[in-house]
């Protein structure tokens, strides 16, 4: 017996309800704030998120959530040659039960540093962060994606300020940070609209800003 190709109308396994972004965002939050007595000063980005995820699987198993799988390191490949070549690797995936066996269908997190005072990092945010999603290089036709901003140095609110501005000017008004109710573990949240690609799809990117402020240098700047 064969199985008949599951070929529904447009790309549902695309689709993510209020209730499984919510999930995601909880998750992100408390696994942070769980890893947050094992950071490091000048701990960089890889090391924080591989702490991140442990804690966040330790936190799924506790839940009990079933329906959902976290992945990190998600290999992007080019399937139209034959070149060994790795288009991207994103830091965290997350996987809904509706979207197991469509390997294109997934949740997207680019984590990445900031913090105040940190130009070169707060520049990197948009460049080799949130660009990614624009490009398509990044969760290609999905309607939601999310950025996670480890803060090294605060205030917050500057460092948003200066990446809101910064994507406005290269992107559009569209992409400007509207605030939203921030999980109580998180230092605040936002989110933008993005033009993906030449075709006119229109992707929403979460920004979640995360207190890390243990993983800061002590001595020079995180940029360098």
């Amino acid at each position: 017996m064969r199985l008949s190709p599951d070929l529904p109308i447009g790309r549902p396994s695309f689709d993510l309800s209020e209730d499984q972004i919510a999930t995601v965002v909880d998750l992100l939050c408390s696994s942070v704030a769980a890893a947050r007595p094992l950071l490091q000063p000048g701990m960089l980005e890889v090391p924080i998120t591989i702490h991140v995820k442990k804690a966040m699987r330790r936190l799924k198993k506790d839940l009990g959530l079933s329906n959902l799988e976290i992945m990190g390191e998600f290999e992007l490949l080019d399937l139209s040659n034959d070149d060994p070549e790795v288009l991207g690797r994103i830091d965290i995936i997350l996987r809904f039960l509706h979207q197991f066996g469509d390997e294109e269908a997934y949740l997207a997190v680019e984590c990445k540093r900031v913090g105040y005072g940190e130009s070169g990092l707060n520049q990197r945010y948009v460049t080799q962060g949130v660009n990614r999603f624009v490009t398509g290089q990044y969760a290609a036709g999905h309607h939601w994606g999310m950025m996670l901003g480890y803060v090294l140095s605060l205030p917050t609110a500057a460092i948003v300020k200066g990446i809101d501005a910064r994507m406005r000017a290269t992107y559009g008004e569209t992409a400007q940070l509207r605030d939203l109710e921030a999980h109580a573990e998180a230092l605040s949240a936002h989110l933008g609209d993005l033009a993906q690609g030449g075709a006119g799809h229109v992707i929403r990117l979460m920004h979640i800003f995360v207190d890390t402020t243990p993983a800061a240098a002590t001595t020079g700047s995180a940029s360098r």
